[in-house]
């Protein structure tokens, strides 16, 4: 009777584990992702659109150089610091290698040749970093832990453990999982890219729920890992819902509150004022306050808004190519005004849904739902 509480214990700490060392992967991949779509979106604004990479030696060439160089190495950094988060130094350079390599899609296509499959010449993506990069560190770790004779310790970590990583990994990576991922990738991706219509709302609608869902919780992440790995395949609009997504809770609560005072404890009209910034910030949680007083009222009412403000950038094809900044990288949208809309669109439905759903705040005290401090802002006592 006792094995399956253990069990349960052991499963939720390697995904727990897993979740992390997935985090600190793309903590080190956002500056990349960052300067790649900023520098990338400033070459389209300065030079010509249609022609920036044909214009060599301009000002929109050189900005593009960057921004490309930007989002090609986002993808190994990712890979590189997932096994780096797992194995420490030793494996951080067979992650980047090996997700460096399935991202050329001549050494792909090819092993898919090899195996007598075809395609491939997309590369692995960041899926496929991810995959590298989760398997380099597991088996550089299994490297670190063998017991070996004192005169080779000293070349474990920079020689030996990172050249045995790649050599059992390499032929790995290529001929069993590389081409699948590749496949997959392509996949994906032209899914992504055909979106219209009714499908586009429909995942800008998933995204954007799935980022008020839990305020910054593994829902949140798992939406945010994923549009941020597309701006790689140059599919821009995820990002946008996203974000929108993102920024929607703190704004549309704290439009609720100031519309409707007497439904929030009094405390909390203060964190309203900070909520906006925080919001235009794209720091979803600053919605937390509000969620932790009342979760079965204000999470229905977040992710409506943020459901609702994703599906409509989607529909509207509004993109992004920055991953974080808020309002101060909107002017990188291709349609700037529409993000804005999009925002006080969806901040509204969370406004409006959040005082159908809300009694009174003194209603509340009184039939001992919630307490008059009301909120879970620390106190000064």
């Amino acid at each position: 009777m006792s094995e399956s509480p253990k069990f349960e214990r052991l499963l939720r700490s390697h995904v727990t584990s897993v979740k992390e060392d997935l985090m600190t992967g793309v903590s080190f991949m956002i500056p990349f992702v960052t300067i790649g779509g900023i520098f990338l979106a400033l070459a389209y604004a300065v030079g010509d659109t249609q022609a920036v990479f044909d214009n060599t030696g301009s000002p929109g060439w050189f900005l593009a150089q960057v921004g490309t160089a930007g989002l090609t190495i986002m993808v190994p950094i990712l890979g590189a610091y997932i096994a780096y988060a797992i194995a420490d130094r030793p494996g951080l350079a067979p992650g980047f290698l090996l997700s460096f390599i399935i991202q050329d899609g001549v050494v792909v296509s090819e092993a898919a040749a090899v195996i007598g499959v075809s395609g491939g010449e997309a590369g692995a993506g960041y899926l496929g970093a991810i995959v590298a990069g989760l398997l380099a560190g597991y088996v550089a770790r299994w490297f670190k832990g063998l017991d070996v004779p004192e005169f080779l310790v000293p070349m474990m970590p920079v020689l030996i453990i990172p050249v045995a990583t790649m050599a059992v990994l390499t032929p790995i990576m290529l001929f069993v999982l590389g081409v699948p991922v590749a496949l997959a990738n392509a996949s994906l991706t032209g899914f992504l890219e055909g979106m219209q219509g009714g499908q586009a709302m429909f995942v800008g609608l998933i995204l954007g729920g799935m980022m008020a869902f839990d305020m910054g919780g593994p829902v949140n992440k798992v939406a945010y890992v994923f549009s941020t790995g597309l701006i790689t395949e140059g599919i821009y609009a995820p990002m946008a819902a996203v974000m929108i997504g993102g920024m929607v809770p703190p704004i549309g609560l704290a439009i609720s509150n100031f519309i409707s005072p007497h439904k929030y404890a009094a405390e909390m009209y203060e964190n309203a004022k900070s909520g906006v910034v925080l919001g235009l910030s794209f720091i979803t949680e600053g919605a937390i306050p509000y969620a932790a007083a009342d979760p079965l009222r204000v999470i229905p009412a977040v992710v409506a808004g943020s459901a609702a403000g994703g599906a409509a950038s989607m529909a509207l094809n509004v993109t992004m190519p920055a991953p974080h900044g808020g309002i101060f990288v909107i002017p990188l949208s291709n349609k700037p005004f529409i993000f804005l809309g999009c925002i006080v669109l969806g901040s509204f439905v969370t406004a409006a849904v959040a005082l159908l759903l809300k009694p009174d705040f003194e209603d509340r005290v009184e039939a001992g739902t919630e307490s008059s401090a009301g909120t879970a802002q620390p106190s000064d006592d």
